[in-house]
Formats: structure tokens, C-alpha cells, sequence
């Protein structure tokens, strides 16, 4: 009997805000995943490094260079002076620990970046006790594997973790035909869903097939990074379990003509006022 996932458990396809919405505001930011929560997206997706003296900060790169006014490689670096890099020229970086803590009620996708962000992300996960609250995920299966083996064991439920890139393309493949063994297997290693970009192209990713041989291995479909509405509703009516974006607005209308978004979910601006 498959585990059931309390990050998983939403009614619907499940809205994302991308590096908390990166249409809107410096991407992982606290701005960016303020204004994610205040227009009522209760998901995040982050990034997630460390810094060569262990502490985990929400950024998508190894380096500063590309978002930031400071130039260097995360990992070499110690905190200070991590944080004395503002995003835009604006924004302080994050630690994983301030997410956490600022939105206690959102749950949050975490991309493993780097290597030596495993350690100290478990030790962050372990102190915040938000195991039940987070996704992990990454571009190698050989950090994800490493990152399972330091989850604790839950008897109801557990830590939702993604399909690493060697079980994407399986279930790729069983979707144009190919073998199901390793499918069946990694189906019972804990892994929830798969993450996957949305592209067309000649052998798309996020198809009819490909969702179905997921859904029968009791795995969620999430799609990324999917900005434009004509995508949106192509990949809501396959059927797709979950859609990340930048463009916060955008995603919100098309899932609220859908019923898909809660009546809560409106931004404090447009909150009818008393008396009105």
C-alpha cells in the first residue's frame, strides 16, 4: 500500500509559485514569496544551496553573479558575506529557515541544487520539524538518493519526494511503450510525483500517455515552468496534478474559471473592505 502525503493533499491540480513567483518580484526573495501568499498561493517552490559554513539559503544558482550585486560561489563562501548580496539590488537572500518560519501555513517545493547542501538541509528540516510540509526534488538522482537516506521513517505518511532524472525518463519511455519494471520499483522506494518541463517538442513530456502511466503508479504530474494561459489550459485539461509559473496572476484566473482556486485566495488590495 502506497503512503499517503500530507504536501500532496490538495484539492485539485496544485498551483506553484515559481522561485515565489518570479513574474512579480525579485525571484526567491521574500518579496516574491510575500506577494505569492498574499494573492493566496498556499505552494512554493525554491532553490535550495549552502554556504561553506553550512547554513541553507532559498537561491537558484551557484553563484551570485547572475541575480545579485556580489559576484561568487555559494558554496565557498560563508554566510556573512552571502548575505550581504542583495537580489536586483534590493533584496537580502534567504535563508530556508526564515521561509519556513515567515509561512508557516505554506508548503514548499525544495529544487537540491549542489551537493553539499544534503547535510545541512536535513539538519535545517530537522530543526524546523517541517518534513511534512516540504517536497524535495533535483536534476541528479544521485543527490536525491543521498538526501532519502538521511529522511526519517514515518509509519503514517512521510516526506514527499519527487522523481529523480533516471525515473523521469523511465516513465518516459512507459509512456511511449517502453519496459514498466524499474517504474514498479522506484514506485516503491516512496517517490510521489514527477516533475518535469512541460515543452511540446517532437517527444513532449507532460502527455496523455505519460500522465496516465503516472497516475497507475499513484505518482502526481507537476509541470514547469509554464507561463502562458493557452499552456495552462492544455495541460489542465491532460489532466496534470500541478503547474509552476512566475506569472502568479496568470495561473490564478485560469485556475479560479475552473473552480480551482479558493475563495480565500485574493490579494490583501482586493479584499472587499468593511462595510462595503
Amino acid at each position: 500500500m502506497r503512503r499517503t502525503y500530507e504536501f500532496l493533499d490538495h484539492p485539485g491540480p496544485i498551483p506553484f509559485a515559481h522561485r515565489g513567483g518570479a513574474g512579480g518580484r525579485p525571484e526567491n526573495s521574500m518579496a516574491a514569496f510575500q506577494r505569492a501568499v498574499d494573492l493566496g498561493y498556499r505552494y512554493l517552490e525554491t532553490d535550495a544551496h549552502a554556504t561553506a559554513d553550512g547554513v541553507v539559503v532559498a537561491f537558484h544558482d551557484r553563484t551570485l553573479d547572475r541575480v545579485t550585486d556580489r559576484a561568487g560561489t555559494i558554496a565557498e563562501l560563508p554566510y556573512s558575506e552571502v548575505a550581504k548580496a542583495r537580489i536586483g539590488g534590493t533584496e537580502p537572500i534567504p535563508r530556508l529557515e526564515e521561509l519556513l518560519g515567515s509561512f508557516p501555513d505554506a508548503r514548499v517545493n525544495i529544487d537540491l541544487k549542489d551537493a553539499p547542501v544534503i547535510g545541512p538541509l536535513a539538519a535545517a528540516l530537522h530543526r524546523t520539524k517541517a518534513w511534512h510540509r516540504v517536497c524535495l526534488t533535483s536534476f541528479s538522482t544521485r543527490r536525491l538518493a543521498q538526501m532519502r537516506a538521511r529522511l526519517p521513517l514515518f509509519t503514517d505518511g512521510g516526506v514527499c519526494t519527487a522523481l529523480g532524472p533516471r525515473g523521469v525518463m523511465a516513465l518516459r519511455a512507459r509512456s511511449y511503450g517502453g519496459p514498466a519494471a524499474k517504474l514498479i520499483r522506484l514506485a516503491a522506494t516512496g517517490v510521489a510525483c514527477a516533475q518535469v518541463p512541460y515543452g511540446l517538442g517532437p517527444l513532449p513530456f507532460v502527455t496523455e500517455s505519460f500522465i496516465a502511466r503516472a497516475h497507475e503508479l499513484g505518482l502526481q504530474v507537476h509541470a514547469w515552468t509554464v507561463n502562458d494561459r493557452p499552456d495552462m489550459e492544455r495541460l489542465l485539461d491532460l489532466g496534470v496534478d500541478g503547474i509552476m509559473t512566475d506569472e502568479l496572476l496568470t495561473l490564478r484566473d485560469v485556475m479560479a474559471s475552473r473552480g480551482h482556486w479558493p475563495g480565500a485566495g485574493l490579494a490583501r488590495d482586493q479584499r472587499p473592505k468593511p462595510g462595503r
